[in-house]
């Protein structure tokens, strides 16, 4: 018999664990629309397709949970800025006790061409200052799954601000 204090069904031993999606990126009106916050627009088109909403604040991130199928699925998106993402992620994940094999971040990649999609199960930061974070409040580990998103680099010399630029939404036809 279940009592009204049950356990969340994801918390039950035979349950599927969860898992916890982050989006990096930057908040505020400033830059919306710019290849800095694709990480962002990402979780937001998966948690629409959802049916989760984004609803609430935790560890300094906004926050939704919901499950896909039968799998419960946390997402957030770090309130932090981008190169402190670290901040709210770590916290997320030792606050539901997750290994880092269940934590997945999507974050935008100069090195992929705009559009395309490569999911790594584990690797590197490749200069990139907010999994430079992440990798900082887990511990130095780096044995988390991440979702690049290719963003493409500028013609000629890197110009800083290119990831800050507003035309990615023209460019990309998935969001």
């Amino acid at each position: 018999m279940m009592s009204r204090f049950s356990k969340p069904r994801y918390f039950c031993s035979d349950a599927p664990r969860p898992w916890l999606f982050v989006g990096l990126g930057n908040p505020g009106d400033k830059y919306k629309g710019t290849r800095h916050i694709v990480g962002f627009e990402m979780i937001d088109v998966f948690a629409q397709s959802q049916g989760i909403a984004m609803d609430r604040v935790h560890c300094k991130a906004i926050f939704g949970q919901g499950f896909v199928d039968e799998v419960p699925v946390l997402i957030a998106k770090p309130q932090t800025y981008m190169n402190l993402s670290g901040e709210s992620t770590g916290p997320l994940a030792a606050y539901y006790k997750l290994p880092l094999n269940r934590v997945l971040v999507f974050h935008d990649d100069m090195n992929l061409p705009c559009g395309v999609l490569r999911l790594n199960p584990n690797g590197g930061h490749g200069s990139h200052s907010g999994l430079k974070s992440v990798f900082y409040n887990f511990r130095g580990n780096r044995e988390f799954p991440r979702l690049r998103i290719g963003i493409g680099r500028p013609p000629g010399q890197m110009d800083p601000k290119y990831i800050c630029s507003k035309n990615l939404m023209q460019q990309l036809s998935m969001f």
